[in-house]
C-alpha cells in the first residue's frame, strides 16, 4: 500500500531509504524547535508584552506549537504532495516578523498580517499564477538557484558548527572559528562527523550521512560529559564561551518526554495591523513577506526536485501545484499557530541525499516532530556540531549541476552567477533569486532579445526592484 500510493518503487527507492531519509532530514532541522522560541519568543511587541500575552516569556510554549504546526504540514506535504520536502517555521522570517513587525503591534496583530500573506499566496497558487511564475524562469537559471542554494546550506553548515565565525570587528566579514583559529572540542566533533560521512559516502554505505549524525552525537555527548563545556552563549549571564556548543549541548536529558502546552494556537487578529500602522505600512511588511516567502519556495522545491530526480528537462518539478498548495497553507498555518509563517525547509536537501524521493519521508519527518512535542528534551541532545556535516556533503551535490549553465551566453551567465553568489553572500534566498531576475530582464534588453523574456518575468523583475527599492519608498510614503 506504501510503495503504490507514495510512487516508490517507481521512483527507484525503498521504504527503508524513505524512512533514513526522513530521520536525516529531522535531525539537521530539529533545531527549530529550540531556536524559534529564542528569537519570537523572547522579543516584545509594541506593547511590551511576550507571545502569548505574558509580562514573561514562555519558551516551551512556542517550542510546542512549532513543532505542531512543523508535524502536521510536513505530514500534508508528503500525503498532498508526495514530495522530500519539509515545513517549519521560517528563520529570517520570523526574526522579520518578531522586530519589523511585532515591534509596531501586538503578536496577535502582526501574526494576523502573517495570516493574510499566507491566504494571498494560496489565492495566487489557486489561480495558477504562483505555478506559471515558476514556469517562466529560464530552465538554466532554476539550476542557478538549486547551486546558489547549495553553497548557501554549506555556509549555513560552516556557520553553525562554528567552523566559521563573524568577525563583529574590521573589514573582514567572517573568518575562520574564533579569530582565525578553530577551538574547542564542537568543532572537533563537526570535523570528525564531516570526515566520517564523506568516508562512508566514498565507500558507498547505505545510510552514511544518518551513521554521521548519530555517531558523531554519541561522541559529542562523551567529550560534553568528560569536559564539561558548556553553551557557547549562556543566555543567563549573557557570557560567551567560544569554546562552546552552538545552542545544543549534547548532554544526556535528566527526562526523555514532557507534557506540552498549546495555549498561543489561534492567537491572531487577522486585520489588527491595520489599526496600529498606516495602510501604506502595512501592504509593505505584507508585501515583503509575500515576496520573501514566494520565492524562497520556488528555489527550495527546485532545488530538492533537480538533487531528487523529480524534474523534467524544462526543469520543472513533478507536482509543483501541489508542493506550492501545501506551502502556502503552511505560510497561513504559522500565523494562526503563533510562531510565524511556516515555509519548505532546503535542510531537506539532506534527506534526498540520503536516498528519499518521496512523501513517506515527509511523512516520517512529520511524525518526528510531532512526538518532539512530548520528546523536547531529548531532541535537544543534538548538537549543530553533529548535524551540519550533512548540510556540507549536500551542498556539495548540488553544487555538481553548475556544469548545466552555458557560461559562454553572458545573457545567462552573469544572472545565474549573481543568483549564485548572492545567496550565501546575503544569507538570502530571496536576494540571490531577485538579483538573477532583475539582471537577467536587464542583459536581454540591452542585448536585443526581448522575445527571449516572458511577460511574467518582466512582472516578477518589477516586484524585485520595489522588494530591493523598500527604503526609499519607505522614506517617500512615510
Amino acid at each position: 500500500m506504501l510503495d503504490s500510493f507514495f510512487k516508490i518503487s517507481q521512483r527507484g527507492s525503498t521504504v527503508g531509504r524513505e524512512v533514513r531519509g526522513g530521520i536525516v532530514t529531522f535531525f539537521t532541522m530539529a533545531y527549530i524547535v529550540a531556536l524559534n522560541p529564542l528569537i519570537i519568543g523572547l522579543a516584545k511587541d509594541a506593547d511590551g508584552k511576550y507571545i502569548g500575552g505574558g509580562d514573561a516569556p514562555n519558551l516551551a510554549l512556542v517550542a510546542a506549537a512549532t513543532a505542531l504546526i512543523a508535524g502536521v504540514m510536513t505530514i500534508l506535504m508528503g500525503v498532498v504532495a508526495n514530495f522530500p520536502l519539509a515545513i517549519a517555521t521560517g528563520l529570517g522570517l520570523n526574526t522579520f516578523v518578531a522586530v519589523g513587525i511585532a515591534s509596531k503591534m501586538t503578536w496577535a496583530d502582526a501574526m494576523g498580517l502573517v495570516v493574510l500573506e499566507g491566504l494571498i499566496i494560496l489565492i495566487l497558487v489557486l489561480t495558477g499564477f504562483r505555478t506559471a511564475v515558476f514556469r517562466a524562469v529560464p530552465t538554466q537559471l532554476k539550476i542557478a538557484i538549486s547551486v546558489g542554494i547549495g553553497l548557501f546550506i554549506a555556509l549555513i553548515g560552516l556557520v553553525d558548527a562554528g567552523f566559521v565565525r563573524r568577525t563583529g570587528t574590521g573589514p573582514v566579514p567572517v573568518t575562520l572559528g574564533d579569530n582565525g583559529n578553530l577551538v574547542g572540542w564542537p568543532v572537533i566533533v563537526f570535523a570528525f562527523g564531516l570526515i566520517l560521512t564523506i568516508a562512508l559516502m566514498v565507500k558507498k554505505v547505505k545510510a552514511a550521512i544518518l551513521i554521521g549524525i548519530v555517531t558523531s552525537t554519541v561522541v559529542a555527548i562523551a567529550i560534553e560529559s568528560a569536559f564539561k563545556i558548556g553553551p557557547l552563549f549562556n543566555g543567563a549571564t549573557g557570557a560567551v564561551n567560544p569554546k562552546g556548543w552552538n545552542l545544543n549541548v549534547p548532554a544526556l536529558p535528566e527526562s526523555i518526554a514532557a507534557t506540552p502546552s498549546f495555549g498561543i494556537i489561534g492567537d491572531f487578529n487577522l486585520l489588527g495591523g491595520f489599526d496600529r500602522i498606516s495602510l501604506v505600512a502595512a501592504v509593505l511588511l505584507v508585501f515583503t513577506l509575500l515576496l520573501a516567502d514566494f520565492f524562497d519556495t520556488m528555489g527550495t522545491m527546485t532545488a530538492i526536485g533537480t538533487q531528487a530526480g523529480l524534474v523534467d528537462r524544462n526543469g520543472h518539478v513533478e507536482g509543483a501545484n501541489r508542493i506550492l498548495l501545501v506551502d502556502s497553507i503552511a505560510a497561513a498555518a504559522g500565523g494562526a499557530g503563533s510562531v510565524s509563517s511556516n515555509t519548505s525547509y532546503i535542510e531537506s536537501a539532506s534527506g534526498v541525499g540520503e536516498g528519499a524521493r518521496t512523501g513517506l519521508a515527509s511523512v516520517v519527518t512529520g511524525i518526528l516532530f510531532l512526538l518532539t512535542t512530548f520528546l523536547a528534551p531529548l531532541v535537544a541532545v543534538i548538537p549543530y556540531e553533529a548535524a551540519t556535516p550533512a548540510l556540507i556533503v549536500v551542498g556539495f551535490l548540488m553544487m555538481t549541476q553548475i556544469k548545466g549553465i552555458d557560461w559562454d551566453d553572458l545573457g545567462i551567465a552573469i544572472p545565474a552567477f549573481l543568483t549564485i553568489i548572492l545567496m550565501p553572500f546575503t544569507y538570502n534566498i530571496s536576494v540571490g533569486i531577485g538579483a538573477g531576475f532583475v539582471s537577467y530582464v536587464l542583459i536581454r534588453l540591452f542585448q536585443g532579445r526581448t522575445k527571449e523574456i516572458s511577460p511574467l518575468m518582466w512582472v516578477v523583475a518589477g516586484l524585485f526592484m520595489i522588494y530591493f527599492l523598500q527604503s526609499p519608498i519607505n522614506i517617500w510614503t512615510a
